[in-house]
């Protein structure tokens, strides 16, 4: 398998342990309307909302591999291209930005410890990510750890 190739394993699976599958629309806990693997727009484009119809398990899958690879990917690659280097670390990034979004990566000191390669820096700031809605939680402690894991 190529570095993308595994990079796109490693953050499916993250994202699939911690977004969890729901057939139906959701409300998110930061407040967005979500659907499969915590997807929040089709992709045409369309943000899920609430009255959308439900979907299968290979569908959200589909969406979530789609959406890491068109979306997330080259973004990530763009701000930070040494990652393509570390499969793994690339793989917990996108996680993160699926999560979060790529801008706040952008601006994130994360982002610049790892772009200088400080690993343990790194491995310090992305823990600072556990909170929606001002409100630490608790699945997304683990899931910054698990990410962490991977640097």
């Amino acid at each position: 398998m190529t570095a993308v190739g595994d990079a796109l394993k490693v953050a499916v699976a993250l994202c699939k342990q911690f977004e969890g599958f729901r057939s139906a629309p959701y409300t998110c806990p930061a407040g967005v309307p979500t659907l499969g693997y915590g997807s929040t727009v089709y992709e045409d484009g369309t943000k899920v909302t609430l009255q959308d119809k439900p979907i299968t398990q290979v569908e959200a899958e589909l969406m979530l591999v789609r959406s890491l690879s068109t979306q997330y990917l080259p973004a990530v690659l763009k701000a930070s291209p040494t990652l393509i280097n570390n499969p793994n670390a690339l793989g917990a990034i996108l996680s993160f930005t699926y999560n979060l979004g790529v801008s706040r990566y952008r601006a994130s000191t994360l982002r610049k410890r790892l772009d200088a390669a400080d690993w343990d820096g790194a491995k310090i700031e992305i823990l600072k990510w556990n909170k929606a809605g001002g409100k630490v939680l608790k699945g997304l402690v683990k899931r910054r750890e698990a990410e962490r894991g991977m640097f």
